[in-house]
């Protein structure tokens, strides 16, 4: 499997830094520029040990990168965490950056875009926005753990989220045990 990994400027490093190390695929790294200033704040590990757990890393701002473009064949794309700037972007159809044209690629290709989101509260516009992508083939997967897993640290629940988003992209892992 090809798979693009898009970091944006949301708060939820840890659910970006999870995803690299445990998925077992070809992985592409785009990592916007607030992006950055989060991973500083937030993350175990710095932007050069983040590039390093992805295969290649992609510049935000290289429009020419292989994934802008429809004919060159990925099978899904994460976006994790997805700010609402960048959820927002791509839902009105703006493509100023790398990740918001991929995404615009898998929109138009129907190919898995799967969008983690991590804001609190959500307004009506937040609300619409991820409708509006839904409605369009998009999976929002909203970091919302579970509980019925009894965690009993942050990792635990950071597994959940990340393990549900490698059930949506039909990746097998053991990062939580499913309901049975």
């Amino acid at each position: 499997m090809r798979i693009i990994i898009a970091v944006t400027g949301a708060s939820g490093m840890p659910y970006a830094t999870t995803l690299l190390r445990e998925l077992k695929a070809e992985k592409h790294l785009i990592v916007s520029e607030n992006a950055v200033k989060v991973i500083e704040r937030e993350s175990d590990i710095g932007l050069e040990e983040m590039k390093a757990l992805a295969d290649f890393a992609h510049d935000p701002a290289d429009m020419t990168a292989p994934m802008a473009s429809g004919s060159a064949k990925f099978d899904a794309m994460v976006i994790v965490p997805c700010s609402m700037s960048t959820l927002s972007k791509i839902a009105c159809g703006i493509a100023d950056n790398l990740i918001c044209r991929t995404a615009q690629v898998f929109l138009k290709e129907r190919r898995r875009l799967v969008l983690v989101p991590r804001e609190t509260p959500l307004s009506s516009i937040h609300l619409e926005n991820m409708k509006r992508l839904s409605d369009c083939g998009a999976t929002i997967l909203a970091a919302m753990p579970a509980f019925y897993t009894r965690p009993s640290t942050v990792t635990d629940m950071v597994n959940f989220v990340v393990g549900r988003t490698m059930d949506s992209l039909g990746v097998e892992h053991t990062l939580y045990e499913p309901w049975e």
